[in-house]
Parts: C-alpha cells; structure tokens; sequence
C-alpha cells in the first residue's frame, strides 16, 4: 500500500501526462521529461488534460505502484502551474489538499 507520511518525498508533474501509458511510459516520463529515476521510492503525481484525473507511480520494495483517482463530477483545483519547471515538489499535507480539492 502506498503510505503519505512527511517523510515520503513527492514530485508533481506540472504539464499533463498521456493516461494511456501505463506503468512503463510514466516511468519513462520520470526519466526523461522530468530528470528523476522512477525506482527511487519517490511517489510522481499526474494529472490528464481535463484536470480530472490524477495518477500516482511509486516504487515501493519489489515493484511498481500506480493508482488513480478519477472525479465523478468537477476538476482538480490547486494543480501547480510553474511554466518554467517540468516537476515541482511537494509536501503530503499540499498533496492531500489537491486531491480534496476536486468540485
């Protein structure tokens, strides 16, 4: 199970990611838009275009995690929109208040 504790280290993906790739084409946007290795235990946050949907990929242990909340109705609402960096960090408490963030 995938734990968010202060500790766990997260990194949003500013710009939206494709969903059709799945667990190998997020990691491989980790490496190569974002500069981060997928396997480092680092939890990787994206979003879809519409803003509806956020997908999580973590290497925890012996394999991959991903999850994906998806909104019945409404956009997420606090997305970090920096232009001028690809990923930006965040803290758990910020993470919980994007994905409570939906209407």
């Amino acid at each position: 199970m995938i734990q968010l504790t202060a500790q766990t280290q997260i990194l949003i993906c500013i710009q939206p990611a494709d969903f059709r790739c799945q667990i190998d084409g997020l990691a491989a946007l980790c490496r190569n838009k974002l500069n981060a290795q997928p396997n480092s235990g680092t939890l990787f946050a994206f979003i879809n275009r519409h803003k509806t949907m956020i997908r999580f990929l973590c290497y925890q242990d012996q394999g991959y995690w991903i999850a994906t909340k998806r909104l019945s109705r409404g956009k997420f609402k606090h997305w970090p929109t920096h232009a001028h960096a690809p990923v930006s960090p965040l803290a758990a408490e910020q993470l919980m208040k994007i994905l409570r963030s939906g209407s």
